[in-house]
Formats: structure tokens, sequence, C-alpha cells
């Protein structure tokens, strides 16, 4: 049903309402009619009880005349309608009731003292009879006492002439107050809609008018805030990240394109043409691990890690991550030291992405070492973690930078960085890389006493 939600609510806002109408209704109808069925039981029984006891009363006289007598009086001061007949046992009618027509062809077989009921028309009218065989003084009387049903039918068909009236007005009005009371209670979603129309990459700090009342519009509109919050913060990243990636992009090609077009402009010696050509092969190489750097962030925010998780010893990998930071470190003279456990050191993991993680953190290690320096990759193990340290002896990071060192692009000292070089991407590839294991990276720092970096990733026990 494509039909706005306004619409919906109050079509099932009239539903219900019709169908609560109708039942109250038949109830009411059902309560009508037992009342008045147990009214008209009242009174004929109670006019049948007050004939008995006239009947009983002059049951001594043992004479049809006088109990007549009594009976015609008390038929004058009947004046609602109710008619009463009385049978001696041989079925001679003591009394009837002059409006009173006989509808049994015989006495009712009825045990003594026992009250029964009958339906039927008289005069073509519809009464309630009750009746009741009496024994006194060696007698016995039929008694019939009937009550007319005609004004109490007159009030329920009166009832459910109100009933047809009534509901399909009960219905519309209903509708109407569920038409108005569904608008005024989606107005502040239509705010919200429009609201959240408006907003757009020119605005995205712009946020959603809170509603006072504390209910669930209210968290719908603080979650949307908390949302457009965390796009803006996302967007801010993508754009200092393309940003910053074209910075770092447009200079080592522009420094190619510059390098090739100098030495086209005229003829050069063989180790003129030599040295143009390892500048641009070297800058070149930076460019694509600096490209390299960039798919990798983008296959992880894309959620296509394609890693290959398999069971792994650390030690293993941490010595050969030792041995190429040692070969980095042969210009500065470093000293290169790895600590491992004797017993291997379990985890679950993808051998290329660890070594990845290694690599990076030994290679900042050595870049910021000075010469003579020393770097040093330490593994431990705990009952649940395993936990690598790799420590240097550089200038250190303050400690206001520590908490910026694993975004994107971020270098504590740009100046320092071209000399090193490097685009910043390296701590946040390692830190992507942990959290990839289900570990964590961290860092501390000492200016002018070097950096540590510890990485936390859940053991493993080989089957």
């Amino acid at each position: 049903m494509n039909l706005p939600i306004r619409a919906r609510l109050t079509v099932l806002y009239s539903v219900v309402l019709a169908s609560s109408f109708v039942a109250f209704f038949w109830v009411s109808d059902l309560g009508f009619r037992r009342s008045i069925e147990a009214t008209v039981d009242n009174a004929s029984r109670t006019n049948l009880e007050t004939v008995r006891r006239l009947v009983l009363a002059n049951s001594s006289l043992r004479g049809e005349s006088k109990l007549r007598e009594e009976l015609s009086r008390l038929a004058e001061l009947w004046a609602n309608g109710a008619l009463f007949e009385v049978a001696s046992s041989n079925g001679h009618w003591i009394f009837r009731s002059q409006q009173f027509l006989r509808i049994y062809p015989a006495l009712p077989q009825i045990v003594d003292r026992d009250l029964s009921f009958a339906t039927t028309n008289l005069d073509a009218s519809q009464y309630r009879i009750a009746l009741q065989r009496v024994t006194t003084g060696g007698e016995v009387y039929e008694i019939h006492a009937a009550v007319p049903t005609e004004p109490f039918d007159q009030a329920l068909d009166h009832f459910r002439l109100m009933e047809k009236e009534i509901l399909p007005l009960l219905v519309l009005l209903a509708s109407l107050s569920g038409y108005w009371l569904s608008g005024r209670s989606l107005a502040p979603v239509n705010r919200i809609i429009e609201t959240a129309g408006l907003i757009g990459a020119q605005n995205l700090s712009s946020r959603l008018e809170v509603p006072r009342a504390r209910d669930d519009l209210r968290r719908l509109t603080e979650t949307l805030n908390a949302m457009l919050a965390r796009i803006e913060a996302s967007f801010k990243r993508i754009t200092q990240f393309t940003a910053d990636a074209s910075h770092d992009l447009r200079t080592p090609v522009a420094v190619i394109r510059a390098t090739a077009e100098i030495t086209l402009r005229k003829l050069r010696t063989q180790e003129q043409y030599r040295r143009a050509l390892s500048t641009i092969l070297e800058t070149s190489v930076d460019t694509s691990e600096l490209l390299e750097n960039l798919l990798t962030l983008a296959r992880a925010d894309a959620g296509a890690a394609g890693m290959e998780m398999r069971p792994l010893d650390l030690s293993a990998h941490v010595q050969k991550a030792r041995e190429r930071a040692a070969l980095l470190g042969l210009e500065k003279a470093l000293d290169v030291t790895a600590t491992t456990p004797p017993e291997p050191v379990w985890v679950k993991a993808d051998a290329i992405a660890v070594d990845r993680l290694l690599l990076i953190l030994l290679d900042n290690a050595v870049k910021y070492s000075p010469r003579g320096g020393r770097c040093e990759i330490a593994l431990s193990q705990s009952e649940n973690h395993a936990q690598i340290t790799v420590r240097d002896s550089g200038a250190g990071i303050p400690e206001i930078e520590l908490n910026n060192i694993f975004d994107r692009f971020y270098r504590v000292d740009r100046a320092r960085s071209k000399n090193t070089g490097g685009a910043g991407l390296g701590l946040a590839i390692a830190r992507w890389i942990a959290e990839m294991h289900g570990g964590t990276i961290a860092a501390e720092s000492t200016v002018g006493a070097g950096s540590a970096f510890h990485v936390l990733i859940p053991v493993h026990a080989k089957s």
C-alpha cells in the first residue's frame, strides 16, 4: 500500500476505533438484552408471587367465589398491562384477566413449587409468562402471570437505531481526529526531513533541531546528529587525505618531470644522463611506495583486506625483520638487536601483513636513530597476548604529538621528514594491520631518549 505514513496511520487508527466501537455496541446490546430479560422475568416472577400469596391466604375459605373476588380486586390494582390467570386442578378457571387468551390446550405438567417461564403473543402483543403450580389445603392451583415485553422491546429497538446512526458518525469523527493527531505527531518528522534535505557537502556542520520532549523523536534526532557528525569527520578526513595525497604525489612527479625536461634541453655527457636517470629512478621508487601505501589504505577503508589468517610463529618473523633492519642500518652503523623467547610464539595472522608491520616500525627506528645509535625489537608472551616492542635511540616524540602519529599523512617534524623520507602513512598502515589481527598498537617516547612502539596481538594455540 503506497500511502503516506499519515494516511496509513489514519486508516489504522480508524479501523481500530471502528472495531472498538462495534465491539462496544455489541457488548452493550448483549448486556441490554440480558438486562431486559432479567427485568421482565423478575417482574413476572414478582406478579406471580403476589397472586400466589393471595391464593394461599384465601385457600382456607374453600370457596372459589371469594378467591375470584379477591383476584378481581388485584387485577384492578394492576394498571401496567400485567395479566394473570388462576385455574383449579380440574382445569376450571377461577379467574382470568379480560385480555388473557388461553393458549395452552392443557395445563402444563409442572412440578409442585417449580417455577418456569414462557414467551408468547397475547392480543398481538408479546408477553413473558411465569407459570407455577401451587398446592394448599388439598387443592392444586395453576397460576400464570404475564408481563408485556413491548415497552422493553421498544427501548431495545431505539437503542439499536441509535447505534446505527451514531456508529458511522463516531467513526468519521475518529478518522478526522486521527488524521489531525497524526499530522501533529509527524510534524517534527517533517521538520527533520526538511532540515536533512538542506544539509549537503557545503554545510555538513549543520545539525537537526533536537525536540524538547524526551521521546523516540528526540532519540532519532540525536542519532541522526551523531551520524552527521561522523559523516562530517569522515568527509574532513577524506578531504585532508586527498589534499595530502595530491601534495605528496605532486612533488615527486614535479621532480621527475623537471629532471627529464632539463636533461633533454641539450646534449649531456653519459655521467650526466646517468645522474638524471638515477634521480628519476629514486623518485619513481618513492612514488611507487607512496602509491602502494595509498592503495593499501584504500583497500582497508573499503574492507577489502584480503588477508589470509594462518597460525605462524612470531619469533621467526621477528628475526627475519631484524636482519632486514640491520641491512638498512649499515650506512648509519646502527646496532640492531632482537630478543625472542626460547619457545615459539604462535598467533593467527597473515604472514605478509605481519612482516610489513614489523618492517614499518623498524624502518622508522632506523630512519630516526642517529649514526652509531641502536635499534631493538623484543618479543614476549603473556597468557593471552604476544607483545612486540620496537625501541630506537632517536630524538623522541613530544608527548603532545603521540596521539596524532598514527593519523594518515601526519609527521611530527615535516622539515626533518624531507631528509628522512616518507609521507606519514606507515604508522597508519601499522595500526590498521594490528587492528585487523584483533590487536592494538601504542607509542611512548621521551624527547632526547628515543621512542618505543608496543604491539599486542592475541596468541593462538597451534593445533
